[in-house]
């Protein structure tokens, strides 16, 4: 995409995940200058974060993320909203963030779950990077236990993935708005708080631009997806990324999105489900993206 597009896309790399692969991602930025409602310039550009395969297993959601990326490259000046969108915000997009844990599926464990760090256990490795954050760390929906698929690792940031991850969102939180966490599956798009069932005070201005994107993505397939906080949508989830990303980086419109289906495949989810997952997706996060746009550049 970077040779196809050069003017508009670029990587960048987080860091490198515990077995030493490069944690590669894609930014697209335009050189047009961003504005107001009103038409206005604005010097400085809001940015988004996107990543996908946090949790190893779930194919779907680097596809989502690349199909995403490549509909914002190739529909520029064509598309009037892609257009409009990729000049008003910069994009850093990481389709693999788990990528020690997604190359295993590959080769060895098509359903393993966690990164492949070392741990006390011998037989048991890598820790869930979703249980992982310095946000009410292992409180709930977590497990101290190294041999469980939600153990939260030995301490907080205890991953090098996470921390590398954290460590590029907090250097450029005073740019960053927007954060979804891409996951599979059960089709539901929430907010925080995934620590408890008790929504944050800005739930309602996170959870409407949820139900902006849920109405958009719809209307293209049928695809129905529920919407509301983590904890009382899915289950409790302590050290959860989106906590992370809104309470301590302040990133208001931190967003998990549990993509198709809700469970007659699961995490094997057919190859002709992929294009249709990634156009309704795309379809929501535009409409998302026009919401944030009206509170952020308002």
């Amino acid at each position: 995409m970077v040779q196809t597009y050069p003017t508009l896309a670029s990587t960048f790399t987080v860091g490198q995940s515990y077995e030493k692969r490069d944690m590669k991602g894609l930014k697209i930025s335009s050189s047009k200058l961003t504005t107001k409602r009103d038409g206005t310039p604005i010097n400085k550009k809001k940015a988004v974060w996107w990543d996908g395969g946090i949790h190893a297993r779930e194919w779907i959601s680097p596809a989502t993320v690349i199909y995403i990326a490549h509909a914002l490259l190739s529909n520029y000046s064509t598309d009037p909203t892609i257009t409009h969108l990729v000049d008003q915000f910069d994009y850093y997009i990481l389709p693999v963030f788990n990528v020690d844990g997604y190359s295993y599926t590959w080769t060895k464990d098509r359903l393993w779950r966690k990164t492949r760090s070392k741990t006390i256990i011998p037989l048991c490795y890598g820790a869930d990077p979703n249980r992982n954050w310095d946000y009410e760390w292992c409180k709930g929906g977590a497990s101290h236990d190294p041999c469980s698929d939600t153990y939260c690792g030995s301490k907080p940031f205890s991953e090098i993935e996470t921390k590398q991850v954290s460590n590029f969102i907090g250097a450029n939180n005073d740019s960053i708005v927007h954060y979804i966490n891409f996951h599979s599956y059960s089709q539901l798009w929430m907010s925080p708080w995934g620590y408890t069932t008790k929504p944050p005070n800005d739930f309602k201005l996170q959870d409407d631009g949820s139900a902006q994107a849920v109405d958009a993505l719809g209307a293209v397939f049928g695809t129905q997806y529920d919407h509301g906080n983590i904890g009382a949508t899915i289950y409790i989830a302590s050290g959860n990324t989106v906590d992370w990303t809104y309470g301590t980086a302040k990133v208001m419109f931190s967003y998990a999105v549990e993509l198709r289906d809700t469970g007659e495949y699961g995490f094997l989810l057919p190859e002709d489900q992929i294009v249709p997952c990634g156009q309704e997706t795309l379809a929501g996060v535009l409409a998302l993206l026009k919401y944030i746009e009206q509170h952020v550049y308002a």
